[in-house]
């Protein structure tokens, strides 16, 4: 037990980052580029806020020292135009160097830093080959290649011409790629979505290896498929590339993975090289680790009656803290006790003390105070910023049930750790109470044998775990959203309905039909997930 505990630890063979000046190297490319970099299976995808250093050192804390060197990453989508031309942007989103932190010191850092941060592609959004030539180069020395987004689907894409929204202008997406392919001295690759076919999808696909695209990645959605018309991937996308495309092209797979088996599924179906997880490494950065084996769980990792687990939310996030103090602020984080087991010998509660932060649950919610300028102030690390993002995320499972959890996450503030610590001692006495009534009532728990489940709810039933657990966020299909009013067809396409004679019963067979693929003409209700495809 004590050896799986000690290998899921932050990692000490990942110590403090040291000055290690990057050095001219030969530009490889194709599957040779792929094996110098470890030939990795597995990838955390690119995602805006959200794929951060000290997110890519909680995922890599869950695998084995060897396995976290061989786990490839993307930093988060940057806007190639701004990147190039403020230098406030590059050093408020990219901190290679102690410099770009504002510190007088121009060693390593953070961002790509050989020694901890590898290897790690940079990913930008771009719509001129100028822009994202020069963009690019700030971060060369840092990083092992650069990516182009042509999937990110959501609306300020459009707005702004770029991510899946230049998939109609082929003639610009070779003028991106081709222009670092031929004047940056590291490789350019590129992630984009399906399209309306398997045979256009093909030749997409050559249109960007043409253009000296390394490795491709495919998320197996459409543009239209996003919020609550996400609907499914379809994985038969990438196996139609991985079987059309000669076998030394390198192709990532992306979309539908929410637990490590899922990877491995994928893997095999598609025949990709590696497989890239989003959403899923949100709501369980543990995704690319091993489980722990039967009686080896320690006190991260919980397991139920019925073999069903995951690392638990309080050790999730005192690893979370434990990194930002280390490396981020770099600060001895405080002293905690173990975790708790309801095995452990019973203590004396201590009398609780009310602080000014914590209201009781069913309490009436506190006036909206103004907040300071200081606090109000962006801090100076990317990950300190987008913490209370992710901390909703994580946290999801539970906040609905402890809400005081949700409203002292939503009280705090970019880099005020007493208040994350605060938040923490929240999530600790919850997953306390799950487990001392899991263990006094586990039948409030079990799963009916004889439940005849279909659509998101089967799927909820599948991967679903206690409120105390990492799990995905299911979503429902998008038949179900329409259902519920989540969805909603979009004017003219309730216009054309209602035109046709007759046409409820077909238009209701052949939204079922391609529940998997939403069409164009469905409207999301809600926000888009953050996500940048």
């Amino acid at each position: 037990m004590a050896a799986f505990a000690e290998i899921q630890s932050v990692p000490e063979a990942q110590n403090a980052p040291v000055d290690v000046t990057p050095q001219p190297r030969k530009k490889l490319l194709g599957r040779e580029f792929y094996k110098s970099i470890g030939s990795p299976k597995y990838i955390v995808a690119p995602m805006v806020d959200r794929s951060e250093f000290a997110w890519r050192m909680l995922t890599r804390s869950f695998m084995s020292p060897e396995d976290a060197k061989r786990l490839l990453s993307y930093s988060p989508m940057y806007h190639a135009r701004l990147f190039r031309e403020q230098a406030a942007v590059r050093s408020q989103h990219f901190q290679p160097t102690r410099a770009a932190a504002g510190q007088n010191d121009e060693s390593l850092f953070l961002d790509g830093n050989p020694s901890i941060d590898r290897p790690l592609f940079v990913q930008f959004c771009a719509n001129d080959p100028e822009d994202f030539l020069e963009a690019a180069r700030h971060v060369v020395p840092y990083c092992d290649a650069v990516d182009l987004n042509l999937g990110c689907p959501q609306g300020i894409a459009k707005k702004g011409n770029y991510g899946a929204f230049l998939q109609e202008d082929w003639d610009l997406i070779y003028k991106l790629i081709n222009r670092l392919h031929t004047e940056l001295s590291i490789p350019i690759t590129a992630k984009f979505r399906i399209q309306e076919t398997k045979e256009k999808t093909l030749e997409y696909a050559k249109m960007i290896l043409s253009a000296g695209a390394n490795i491709i990645t495919l998320h197996g959605r459409r543009r239209e498929q996003k919020g609550h018309a996400t609907g499914l991937a379809d994985w038969g996308y990438i196996r139609y590339l991985r079987d059309n495309l000669p076998p030394e092209t390198v192709i990532f797979a992306n979309g539908n993975n929410l637990n490590h088996d899922d990877l491995e599924r994928c893997l095999e179906e598609t025949g990709a090289d590696g497989v890239m997880s989003a959403e899923g490494n949100l709501s369980d950065p543990s995704i690319f680790g091993k489980l722990p084996p039967v009686g080896s769980e320690g006190r991260e990792y919980w397991r139920g009656e019925n073999g069903k687990g995951g690392y638990r939310l309080d050790a999730v996030l005192r690893r979370y803290l434990d990194i930002i103090y280390k490396y981020v602020l770099e600060t001895p984080g405080p002293e905690r006790k173990p975790l708790y087991l309801p095995s452990d010998p019973k203590e004396e509660e201590p009398e609780p003390e009310t602080t000014a932060e914590e209201e009781p649950e069913d309490g009436p919610p506190k006036k909206k105070q103004k907040q300071s300028k200081s606090k109000n102030k962006r801090p100076n690390s990317p990950s300190l910023g987008v913490m209370q993002g992710h901390l909703f995320q994580l946290l999801r499972p539970m906040i609905g049930l402890h809400t005081n959890v949700r409203d002292a996450l939503a009280r705090s503030r970019p880099g005020d750790m007493p208040a994350f610590e605060h938040v923490l001692s929240l999530v600790e006495k919850a997953v306390k109470s799950g487990l001392d009534e899991y263990e006094q009532f586990p039948e409030r728990f079990a799963e009916s044998p004889d439940a005849q489940l279909t659509g998101s709810k089967a799927t909820i039933a599948q991967y679903g775990r206690p409120f105390w657990v990492c799990q995905p966020h299911i979503r429902p299909l998008p038949e179900e959203a329409l259902e519920n009013g989540a969805l909603k067809l979009k004017k003219n396409a309730v216009k054309n309905e209602s035109k046709e004679n007759g046409s409820e019963e077909k238009a209701t067979n052949a939204g079922a039909e391609n529940s998997a693929a939403p069409s164009a003409d469905l409207a999301d209700a809600s926000t888009t997930p953050l996500v940048s495809g």
